[in-house]
């Protein structure tokens, strides 16, 4: 949304918007637009939302308007070269949310706190064929907050992301926009996490979970069970204090808890149960009995 909005504002003209179809949300599933699409009907600009960008529609449309270029962010669909090269220079632009050719693909946010980078940026490249390969025209870096979790990096990153486009559109403009082909040899990947990455296995270190846990939150968060239930841990934090308790074995202290882990405690500072508010761990504990030396499960 930062993206369209600063075009939108800015002395580039936006002819058409395209965004995945309507979809059913919310609690009452009801079909409503995209953010994206939301925002591009209220600006009265054209809107495609194709099942498929591919469909030879979708290029019959878009070259009904005469793109000089074409802007993608986070659109997540496959773009045939007839989209590819359909815009008058020949080529689309995409923001990607890494400094390339780290962390090519789906998450690349979540993987740059999974493994602890300190810093992180966007790279203004071209789309080709092979995901994320395509050569770079610009980057922003920025250094990652040590408690900044997935929510509030991505929420940095999109308005980096909104500069750098116009950016990159201002010197498309000007002819002076060059590329530079990405180090293949150095690329690293960040693929859709899955289900499975969301459990917090107790016996690895608290540095590694308190890194899972940031870059799963606030959405969708990671998981530990209590008592057969999943439980979210949204926040966290590690104590290096030493461990004389399996991993999963709870430590409570006032207002405090603790759970022991491979290399340390894990320290939740803000707990979800399942349909339930957002709690800070004062506010859980009051709610809900954790008696000293109760399990959390580890995974597997």
């Amino acid at each position: 949304m930062p993206t369209l909005d600063a075009l939108l504002a800015g002395r580039h003209t936006v002819v058409a918007a395209v965004s995945q179809p309507d979809r059913r949300r919310g609690r009452g599933r009801k079909t409503t637009p995209s953010p994206i699409a939301q925002r591009a009907l209220d600006a009265g600009i054209r809107l495609l939302r194709p099942d498929r960008a591919g469909d030879p529609q979708v290029a019959q449309e878009l070259a009904q308007v005469e793109p000089d270029l074409g802007v993608v962010v986070a659109f997540g669909q496959f773009l045939p070269k007839r989209i590819r090269e359909l815009p008058r220079l020949g080529y689309l632009i995409n923001a990607h949310a890494s400094l390339l050719p780290r962390l090519r693909g789906a998450a690349p946010i979540a993987y740059s706190l999974l493994e602890g980078h300190d810093e992180t940026g966007i790279s203004i490249m071209r789309v080709e064929r092979e995901m994320d390969a395509g050569p770079v025209a610009l980057v922003r870096r920025t250094p990652i907050e040590p408690d900044e979790d997935c929510g509030a990096l991505s929420e940095r990153l999109a308005t980096l992301a909104a500069e750098a486009v116009v950016e990159a559109l201002d010197r498309a403009a000007a002819g002076t926009l060059t590329f530079e082909e990405q180090d293949a040899a150095a690329a690293s990947f960040a693929p859709k996490l899955e289900r499975a990455d969301q459990q917090l296995d107790l016996r690895e270190p608290a540095d590694a979970l308190v890194r899972r846990v940031r870059a799963l939150a606030p959405r969708p968060g990671a998981i530990v069970e209590l008592d057969g239930e999943p439980l979210r841990i949204l926040r966290a934090r590690s104590r290096h204090d030493p461990v004389d308790a399996a991993p999963g074995s709870a430590r409570r202290t006032d207002g405090e808890l603790r759970i022991a882990t491979g290399d340390g405690w894990l320290e939740p500072l803000i707990l979800q149960r399942a349909g339930k508010r957002p709690l800070t761990v004062a506010e859980f504990l009051r709610g809900h009995s954790v008696s000293d030396g109760a399990r959390f499960a580890a995974k597997g």
